[in-house]
């Protein structure tokens, strides 16, 4: 009869592996199937979000949303959008809906879908709005005997069909070009209050 004896064979030495090795080859024994990402993983799409996540997060602290509006919306919505796209990428409505995608913001505030037509509505939505955004940033800025500061600037207009280009003093220096007045009251930090805009021959107050 045979003695019994455990006998040991080293099979390999893990003394120097790296622990994430180490770690794959315990789930191994275990059962598990090892993977390398590159292999079950494609990237079809990558796009930036470091900025848009700032963006957002100072949009939140101001409670900005709640200022536009009370209730979260699709218009609430994309107001933060085309608020954080002008800073992101300054460019009109149209150019807005044609980089929209360009970044995580769409997907962030669930509006991915939205075009120029929706842009253009959004602010009529807004201009309906406007006297109350005006009185919350008012009552969140200003105080009783609270010095406010106003002043008035213009921009040059190309087209035919606003009724409030008009030909006046061009601070633009562009001659030849109608032009749309507006005001601006901020408290005394700047930070803006209300705005006002005018016909382009409206005289400074």
């Amino acid at each position: 009869m045979k003695e019994k004896k455990t006998k040991k064979r080293t099979v390999a030495n893990m003394t120097n592996w790296p622990a994430a090795l180490v770690e794959s080859f315990r789930k191994i024994l275990q059962g598990a199937i090892a993977v390398y990402p590159k292999d079950v993983f494609s990237i079809e799409r990558s796009v930036p979000h470091g900025h848009v996540k700032a963006i957002l997060g100072m949009m939140s602290n101001l409670q900005l949303d709640n200022i536009i509006a009370s209730k979260p919306c699709r218009e609430r919505n994309l107001t933060l959008g085309m608020i954080a796209e002008q800073i992101i990428h300054p460019t009109s409505k149209l150019g807005f809906a044609r980089i929209w995608n360009t970044t995580t913001l769409p997907e962030e505030l669930d509006i991915s879908d939205a075009d120029e037509d929706d842009l253009y509505a959004t602010m009529d939505w807004l201009y309906q709005r406007q006297n109350r955004i005006e009185k919350k940033l008012a009552g969140k800025h200003l105080r009783d005997d609270a010095q406010v500061l106003y002043d008035v600037t213009s921009s040059y207009y190309e087209g035919h069909t606003c009724v409030l280009a008009q030909f006046g003093h061009n601070r633009d220096g562009k001659k030849g070009k109608p032009i749309i007045v507006y005001g601006m009251m901020t408290d005394v930090e700047g930070r803006p209050i209300s705005v006002q805009v005018y016909k382009g021959n409206t005289a400074d107050p």
